[in-house]
């Protein structure tokens, strides 16, 4: 990101969970974005990656910030078939119509082949008791080893 003063909303539970002033699940955090597991997910290991920063939209991230924050998507894509054992995923991003939370975020998914994805009809489902952190234990070992390797 630019050198700046990076600008956070308190009313925001994105801005908190980059703050860690809100529980959540954190698979990557670097001075670009936070990446964390969705507590409700498509399938498991469904990241959410928002950039530091609070922005609504992808039209409202500074210029110079799009190739870190999407280096950082396109890396997580790249490393979460690894990590979870999908044959590859499926990135989303929404603006406004459909965005739960008013802060930008990816959606990076695993996803195989016949796993009932179709369309936009995206059937959301729960962490069984444990399994939440222990996915976000392999997607750190993956993460890190792979950003370490290409650092």
């Amino acid at each position: 990101m630019t050198a700046r003063i990076l600008a956070v909303s308190p009313a925001c539970v994105f801005c908190r969970i980059v703050a860690g002033d809100e529980p959540a699940e954190v698979v990557w955090n670097d001075d670009v974005a936070v990446g964390f597991l969705d507590t409700r997910p498509l399938f498991h290991g469904h990241t959410l990656l928002v950039p530091r920063s609070h922005v609504e939209t992808i039209a409202d991230l500074e210029p110079a910030d799009v190739g870190p924050f999407f280096q950082r998507v396109r890396s997580i894509a790249a490393w979460m078939p690894e990590a979870t054992g999908c044959v590859g995923t499926f990135v989303a991003n929404n603006n406004l119509v459909s965005q739960s939370v008013a802060h930008l975020h990816v959606h990076v998914v695993p996803r195989t082949k016949g796993d009932g994805l179709r369309g936009f009809f995206w059937p959301r489902t729960r962490y069984a008791e444990g399994e939440l952190a222990a996915t976000g234990d392999r997607l750190r070992a993956v993460f890190g080893a792979r950003s370490a390797a290409s650092a």
